[in-house]
């Protein structure tokens, strides 16, 4: 089991398995993405800086991709969104689309060097 496993253990059937699709997406993205623990929370990192983190709450999930462009940040305005965080709910997720597109714009900025 890796640490992420650990941590979905501690978590409600369907945030688990919620987190865990977008865990799918995560590696079928970007497979050789390192499963740890940042922040004490779930994080994939990519050539050694943080691609993404998500994590559960008692009442949402969040996706901590960092700061978004004006393209990506039109595709989640419908979502709760802070500095850095996308809130969203089982009944309201984030669409699988959004968060390929945040994942792919998150991996272009690091292997450009913008992060």
């Amino acid at each position: 089991m890796s640490v992420i496993d650990d941590y979905l253990a501690t978590t409600t059937p369907l945030h688990r398995e919620k987190l865990n699709h977008i865990r799918s997406i995560i590696k079928a993205l970007v497979p050789e993405t390192e499963e740890v623990i940042s922040y004490g929370i779930p994080t994939f990192d990519y050539k050694g800086k943080h691609l993404i983190h998500f994590a559960a709450f008692k009442d949402h999930l969040s996706l901590f991709p960092g700061a978004l462009d004006e393209d990506l940040k039109k595709e989640v305005k419908d979502f709760r969104i802070s500095k850095g965080t996308i809130q969203f709910t089982i009944e309201h997720p984030l669409p699988d689309e959004v968060i390929q597109d945040i994942i792919t714009a998150r991996k272009v900025a690091i292997d450009t060097g913008e992060r």
